[in-house]
């Protein structure tokens, strides 16, 4: 049964293996990722699913606080958190140019 099933990937087409091999070169970077209510989090890119939920590890949440505090800004820190496809709005890497380049192209690969 096994064997089967380690047949069966054998097969994997060569556009979804480029795609694997383009996120895991996104793999620990700095990733900053906003939601929907208006909180960002920042942490190390850990993984995503083929839902598109991301994983990020020893991340600090920020949130804007009232103006009359002194600083606009709230921070946490969390750890390893879950961000569902659902709730984000944005999301940023710390990488170079080509790389960019390169995530633009696989956004446009992936289905929605």
């Amino acid at each position: 049964m096994a064997e089967e099933e380690a047949k069966e990937g054998v097969g994997v087409n060569s556009e979804g293996s480029d795609s694997v091999s383009r996120v895991k070169k996104l793999l620990f970077r700095r990733m900053l990722v906003g939601i929907k209510d208006g909180r960002f989090f920042l942490g190390s890119f850990y993984c995503i699913d083929k839902q598109g939920n991301i994983i990020l590890q020893d991340t600090v949440e920020y949130r804007s606080t009232r103006q009359s505090s002194p600083s606009p800004m709230e921070q946490r820190c969390l750890g390893l958190i879950l961000i569902p496809s659902s709730c984000r709005t944005s999301c940023h890497v710390d990488s170079s140019i080509d790389e960019q380049f390169s995530l633009l192209s696989l956004q446009r690969t992936s289905p929605r």
